[in-house]
C-alpha cells in the first residue's frame, strides 16, 4: 500500500505552529502539537479556538466542524509522542542550532518512512536535511503568517529530497486548502528573498531621515497599494526574525545589498521586537500604536 499522510505532528505551539495545527485539524488530519512545556501548548490550543471563534462569526464554518477540529488535536511536551505521525513540521525558532538539536532528539522517535519537514523561512534545507537521519524524505514547507489566514506555502526541496516526498507535500498541502509555490534552496528562498529587503530599506529610509515611520508607511499602502506599511508589517513579523532572515541573506549571499540596517540592530539589541513584546517601530501599549520615531 502506498504511503499515506494521516497524522501529522508539529513541534512548536507558538504563532506558526498553532496556526499550522488549526489548519491540519480542519482538512481532516489527526494532529500531535508538541512543545517543551505544557504551558505553551494550553497557550496554542487557546489561540486556536479564539481563531477558530473568529472564523465561525466570518460564516466560514459552523460550531460543530470547529468541536470535530478541535478533537482532533492533540497536546504533549514529550517529543516521544511524535513516533505515530506521518509528517512531521518544525516550526522552532529561527535558530538553525536550535532545530538541529530539535532533529537529533526526534529522528530516533520517529517511523522509517515519516517525512520530516521545517516551516524555516530562511535557512538551507539541504544543510538541515543533512543534520537528520533522512535527508530524502525531508523538505521544507514554509507557511505564511497568519497561517489560517495566508493563502500560500513555500514548498522547497533540499538537494536529496526525493520525489515522492515532493509529489506527498505537495498533496498534503492542497488537501489543507492552500497554493504551494516551488522554490529552490537558496537563502530565504522567494517570499521572504524579496520582501525582507523592501522591509530594510524601508528601516534605512528611517534611518536616514528621508521619512518618520507614520510617513513611510502611509507612503506605502497609499501609494504602492499594500494593505500594511512595511515597518507595520515588521513589528507584526518581529524585528528579530527580521534581522535573522536578513542576517542570512547577507552571510548566504555576501552581497552588501542586503545589509541588515544599523536602526534594525538597535531596536533587536534593545528588545523592541514589535507587537509580541509591545515596542518596536510602534509602541503597542496605549489605546492604539504610536510611532516609536
Amino acid at each position: 500500500m502506498a504511503f499515506e499522510i494521516k497524522r501529522v505532528g508539529i513541534i512548536g505551539a507558538g504563532q506558526m505552529g498553532n496556526g499550522i495545527a488549526h489548519v491540519c485539524a480542519l482538512a481532516g488530519y489527526d494532529v500531535i502539537l508538541n512543545d517543551v512545556s505544557a504551558d505553551r501548548i494550553k497557550s496554542g490550543l487557546a489561540t486556536i479556538n479564539g481563531n477558530m471563534v473568529r472564523q465561525i462569526a466570518k460564516g466560514l464554518y459552523g460550531e460543530a466542524e470547529k468541536q470535530v477540529a478541535l478533537a482532533r488535536i492533540e497536546g504533549s511536551d514529550n517529543i516521544g509522542s511524535l513516533s505515530e505521525a506521518d509528517l512531521v513540521i518544525e516550526c522552532a525558532v529561527e535558530k538553525e542550532e536550535v532545530k538541529r538539536k530539535i532533529f537529533a532528539e526526534l529522528c530516533p522517535h520517529l517511523k522509517p518512512e515519516a517525512i520530516l519537514s521545517t516551516n524555516t523561512s530562511s535557512i538551507s534545507i539541504t544543510r538541515l536535511a543533512a543534520s537528520t537521519d533522512r535527508p530524502e524524505r525531508f523538505i521544507g514547507i514554509h507557511f505564511m503568517n497568519p497561517v489560517p489566514l495566508m493563502q500560500l506555502v513555500e514548498l522547497v526541496r533540499g538537494i536529496a529530497t526525493e520525489d515522492e516526498t515532493f509529489e506527498l507535500s505537495k498533496e498534503f498541502v492542497t488537501r489543507i486548502g492552500k497554493t504551494y509555490a516551488v522554490a529552490e534552496d537558496f537563502p530565504a528562498f522567494m517570499v521572504n528573498r524579496i520582501l525582507l529587503p523592501m522591509i530594510n530599506e524601508a528601516i534605512y529610509t528611517l534611518y536616514e531621515g528621508v521619512g518618520s515611520v507614520d510617513a513611510i508607511d502611509t507612503a506605502m499602502r497609499l501609494g504602492a497599494n499594500h494593505p500594511m506599511g512595511p515597518l507595520q508589517l515588521a513589528d507584526f513579523i518581529g524585528l528579530d526574525t527580521c534581522l535573522s532572515v536578513m542576517q542570512v541573506l547577507h552571510e548566504g549571499l555576501a552581497d552588501t545589498k542586503y545589509r541588515p540596517c544599523p536602526l534594525l540592530v538597535k531596536y533587536v539589541e534593545a528588545g523592541w521586537l514589535g507587537r509580541k513584546t509591545q515596542r518596536g517601530f510602534y509602541d503597542y501599549r496605549g489605546e492604539k500604536p504610536v510611532p516609536t520615531r
